[in-house]
């Protein structure tokens, strides 16, 4: 009898692999790279000391200016800052930011923000556009996926507030967001005084609820027009205003003038405020430097740091900041 031991290999088996097939590593590679993102997302949380969500139901509100707005005025005051920029199909922050034509630096696999006014850091999709009148086709997944690599992949550093401005409505964005970014202080809705702009802001203050993510406060824009102008001292000035009114004004001992015209209404962001009982951070005026301001790449902030528009983003800045700390506070346990 042979002592050679015994085969026990069945021929009809199949050969097990020690290598996993090319379909295998690839989804081997994607929840490596999805679970090392994630990770990094949860540490670039740590670094952002406050993370600001600016929303609008709808679009035309001005939410990118408010956006842009809030991170100058916050910069003013010597605090690090960032914007960025969810807007995936329209990105209009660069612009607004004089970073026209800019694009990101990576380095190591990390991408650096570009930097803008003040030194306030962009990251948006515009920066990988060929062309601005390129269109960014993309179905919901695609999307998701590039916002998770904005926040998971850049090299955000030490920040004081990240801005973040979203395209208009209620959807996939600011819950991936909510999802993936831990620690959010809340939400900004933007919104204007007529009936059509803050029945879109309601459904946002309902969203928010749905998301667990508090609301910071409503901003109110384009709030009003003021018309200022000059006469003779003591005179009595009328001035035609929407709605067939008629605004009266007197000049004071320098003959200067001035009134505010109600374009959209006014108030209206106020009482939705109070309404659902949320705070209401202030109201900004009707601009036209605005326009230039977003064209030019110079925001109003920057080309008239003293200005009427300057002084009331500061406003709303410094109630912001209140309702944070606020917040703060609620969270505090005594012991």
């Amino acid at each position: 009898m042979s002592d050679s031991p015994v085969s026990t290999h069945d021929p009809k088996a199949p050969e097990e692999s020690a290598e996993p097939s090319p379909q295998e590593q690839k989804k081997m590679e994607q929840a490596y790279a999805q679970m090392k993102r994630k990770m990094s997302m949860q540490e670039i949380g740590k670094k952002i000391k406050h993370k600001v969500m600016v929303l609008s139901g709808k679009g035309g509100v001005g939410k990118s200016t408010v956006s842009t707005g809030l991170a100058l005025s916050l910069a003013q005051q010597g605090l690090s800052v960032g914007i960025l920029d969810i807007d995936i199909t329209g990105p209009n922050v660069p612009k607004m930011m004089g970073l026209d034509g800019r694009r990101l630096h990576v380095e190591s696999g990390r991408i650096h923000p570009a930097q803008g006014h003040l030194g306030v850091k962009v990251i948006s999709m515009a920066f990988l556009l060929d062309n601005e009148d390129t269109p960014v086709v993309w179905r919901g997944p695609i999307k998701l996926g590039a916002i998770q690599q904005f926040i998971g992949d850049v090299e955000w550093g030490d920040l004081d507030y990240l801005i973040i401005d979203f395209p208009p409505g209620t959807s996939d964005e600011p819950l991936t967001v909510a999802q993936s970014l831990p620690d959010i202080d809340g939400m900004v809705i933007v919104t204007t005084p007529q009936d059509v702009a803050l029945l879109d802001s309601r459904k946002s203050i309902t969203f928010s609820e749905s998301l667990k993510v508090p609301v910071l406060g409503v901003v109110e824009n384009m709030s009003g027009y003021t018309v200022s102008g000059k006469a003779a001292p003591g005179m009595e000035i009328e001035i035609a205003a929407p709605a067939g009114k008629t605004l009266k004004a007197t000049t004071d001992e320098e003959g200067n003038f001035s009134v505010t015209l109600d374009i959209f209404k006014e108030g209206g962001g106020k009482s939705t405020a109070e309404e659902f009982g949320v705070p209401f951070l202030g109201a900004l005026p009707f601009d036209p430097g605005f326009v230039r301001g977003g064209d030019d790449g110079v925001h109003r902030i920057v080309s008239d740091p003293e200005g009427a528009s300057a002084i009331a983003f500061a406003g709303v800045v410094a109630a912001l900041q209140e309702q944070i700390i606020d917040g703060e506070s609620v969270g505090l346990e005594i012991i």
